[in-house]
């Protein structure tokens, strides 16, 4: 098997060829980019136009990309691990028009006593997920009371 790391947006893990990698561990996060914003030096003749651009102290001319992450299938340990403190509460956590889940709008507030599925953010990739099971992604995105929300990773708790 041929061993990679590559710098992609963190959203590519929506896409229906490279879900199933990550579902399949075949495919992960790597190691260091977890805030998902970071700088890359460009050639002095690029034209910095966009947001998030400019030259640095050295008259380096840069661009700052959001939402980036390496992709690999490297072995590494540095996944952080998931300190879950929420108790489950259904007036805390709604359910969803489309699935059979209840949406966590963020890591933190994961309910470490919910048996069944759970929708969370797809950072929950930067995790460990020895306890987890990944079930699957909403492709067309969730609806909570018929309004559209974020791509979520369908979780549950490993029995």
């Amino acid at each position: 098997m041929k061993r990679f790391l590559i710098i992609g947006n963190m959203n590519a893990v929506t896409c229906k060829e490279i879900f199933p990698l990550f579902k399949e561990n075949k495919i992960w996060y790597g190691v260091t980019i977890h805030s998902g914003d970071r700088v890359f030096n460009v050639p002095d003749n690029y034209p910095l136009e966009a947001a998030g651009c400019g030259v640095d102290d050295n008259g380096k001319p840069f661009i700052r990309v959001k939402g980036v992450r390496w992709f690999t299938n490297l072995p590494h340990n540095s996944k952080r691990t998931l300190e879950l403190t929420q108790r489950y509460d259904p007036d805390k956590y709604p359910k969803y028009d489309n699935y059979d889940a209840i949406e966590v709008s963020r890591i933190k507030d994961i309910p470490y006593d919910y048996e069944g599925i759970m929708g969370v953010p797809i950072t929950i990739l930067d995790y460990n997920l020895d306890e987890i099971e990944i079930i699957d992604i909403t492709e067309k995105g969730p609806y909570i009371k018929g309004k559209k929300v974020y791509a979520r990773i369908l979780i549950k708790f490993k029995k």
